[in-house]
């Protein structure tokens, strides 16, 4: 488990419980002593004001009122929430989306203006609409938790994407491509990506992408992307 993860699972587990002592955060999380107290000090830094009390039976608490969980999430984390959001509504099924488009608005509000110039960048690489009927819609599988952190990378440096790849027809490849924008027509989501191989673009849906990784040293210059018939993919012909 890396820093932030350790520490995200400290503050909810001193939200959780109120009290906790360093040995019981350290076997929740894995850690050692002394890792946990430079996460705690990391986290005082940012901002949480957790107490302790001295002793053996002495414990940690959380103000809960120093939790601000806004400036703490990536431009990644706030994508992620942007795009499910949108997806759903795309889908036609996000009730109460007038509140979502408001936190979503509040917590923009909250990121630095570095992380803000990124998510904006990050947004006009997606696009979302709606699946043409015609479009098979069987065995979607599970899309890779790696590819969204990957993405932010390759889309803001502008870094190649390589990836195992699995087509329609189940033949397995590894491509090296650049990638423009993520298609997103619920319930399928792709990469739309320039092939330099092919010397084209190519559509390559995510939940077929395995084992993505951005390549350091390398970039691409930005493709105009057009979605006149974005919405009549075909997967057979396509992919």
């Amino acid at each position: 488990m890396n820093a932030r993860l350790r520490q995200d699972a400290i503050v909810r587990s001193l939200r959780r419980t109120g009290s906790s002592t360093i040995a019981e955060l350290s076997e929740q999380v894995g850690a050692s002593r002394s890792t946990l107290l430079r996460d705690i000090s990391a986290l005082r830094d940012q901002g949480f004001v957790i107490d302790s009390e001295p002793g053996r039976g002495g414990g940690l608490q959380l103000d809960p009122r120093s939790v601000q969980t806004a400036p703490r999430l990536s431009v990644t984390e706030v994508f992620a929430l942007l795009i499910s959001a949108a997806s759903m509504r795309a889908a036609g099924n996000l009730p109460f989306s007038n509140f979502a488009d408001s936190g979503l608005a509040k917590i923009e509000k909250g990121l630095p203006p570095d992380k803000i110039r990124d998510f904006r960048r990050f947004i006009d690489c997606l696009y979302i609409g709606e699946l043409a009927p015609q479009v098979d819609r069987t065995n979607i599988g599970v899309m890779d938790s790696a590819l969204l952190p990957e993405f932010e990378v390759a889309f803001l440096q502008r870094q190649h994407l390589r990836f195992n790849y699995r087509d329609a027809k189940g033949q397995r490849s590894t491509r090296v491509v650049e990638p423009q924008a993520m298609l997103i027509l619920p319930p399928l989501w792709y990469l739309v990506a320039w092939d330099p191989a092919r010397d084209d673009f190519r559509h390559f849906r995510m939940d077929r992408i395995r084992e993505p990784h951005c390549i350091e040293g390398t970039t691409f210059r930005k493709r105009k992307v057009v979605w006149a018939a974005a919405g009549s993919v075909d997967t057979d012909r396509s992919f």
